[in-house]
């Protein structure tokens, strides 16, 4: 089930973040400190607790566990992250075509070497435009991508 985040939902919410951006990210970016030192739960949980972040977050909840979350703003996925245990089981494409179908969404940002991230999003009917920027402190670039006309 999808539905709206709550302050309940703050912890997962920081500990899906932690560790998936762990996983996915350390390979390209390289730096521990980043990745061990900076990007702790307890932070990540204090920051998401703003309602203004998580007035835009939604979470996948099965069993009484929440298993991913997708943050939208405006028509545009921020974020869209599946614990690591449960990815694999369809989390994220019901997480993404619910922001097509609710919410309109047209664009995303991803990491321009996260092959995987952009591949699935290929798969839902995103495509890499011609716009990238870097991802701010560091030298890696992020791809803007953007929902082709007819692919919803």
């Amino acid at each position: 089930m999808i539905r709206k985040a709550t302050a309940k939902d703050i912890s997962r919410i920081a500990e899906i973040l932690v560790f998936v951006k762990r996983m996915n990210y350390r390979s390209i970016f390289q730096n521990d400190a980043v990745s061990f030192g900076e990007i702790q739960v307890l932070p990540v949980a204090e920051e998401y607790s703003n309602p203004e972040i998580l007035e835009n977050i939604w979470v996948y909840e099965s069993e009484d566990i929440v298993k991913g979350l997708i943050r939208i703003v405006d028509k545009e996925v921020v974020e869209l992250y599946v614990d690591h245990f449960f990815q694999g089981q369809v989390i994220g494409a019901e997480l993404i075509e619910f922001a097509k179908k609710e919410f309109d969404v047209n664009c995303l940002w991803a990491l321009e070497k996260n092959a995987d991230a952009i591949r699935f999003y290929e798969t839902h009917g995103f495509k890499v435009t011609d716009n990238k920027a870097l991802e701010e402190g560091t030298s890696e670039y992020k791809v803007m991508m953007e929902l082709c006309k007819g692919e919803m």
